[in-house]
């Protein structure tokens, strides 16, 4: 399972006092290790820099203030935005079949 991050490394307007998109990726996949082992892979992706066009997709809707970032998404569904909470990351990834290991 892989979920993306998406963000920039300059921090949005409203999001100062909250962590960077890339610092909330190594979070999450820190926390996501310790409750399911190795099975989930957090990936950053830089609105800014090289995408793919499903990156892009998103990307483009982040530029648009459709969205704002960080931007958790998994599977082509947005689990969590600004300021992301893990509790409701979790309950999708369960929902999604993969349960914890402690």
């Amino acid at each position: 399972m892989v979920i993306n991050v998406f963000g920039a490394e300059q921090l949005c307007a409203s999001c100062v006092n909250l962590p960077s998109a890339k610092d909330t990726a190594e979070w999450l996949q820190a926390a996501l290790d310790r409750r399911y082992g190795p099975r989930i892979i957090v990936r950053y992706v830089d609105i800014n820099g090289e995408l793919t066009s499903e990156d892009a997709e998103f990307a483009n809707r982040i530029h648009a203030e459709e969205f704002w970032y960080p931007l958790v998404v998994l599977n082509g569904q947005v689990i969590g935005e600004g300021n992301p909470k893990l509790k409701d990351i979790q309950q999708v990834i369960e929902r999604e079949g993969i349960q914890a290991i402690v």
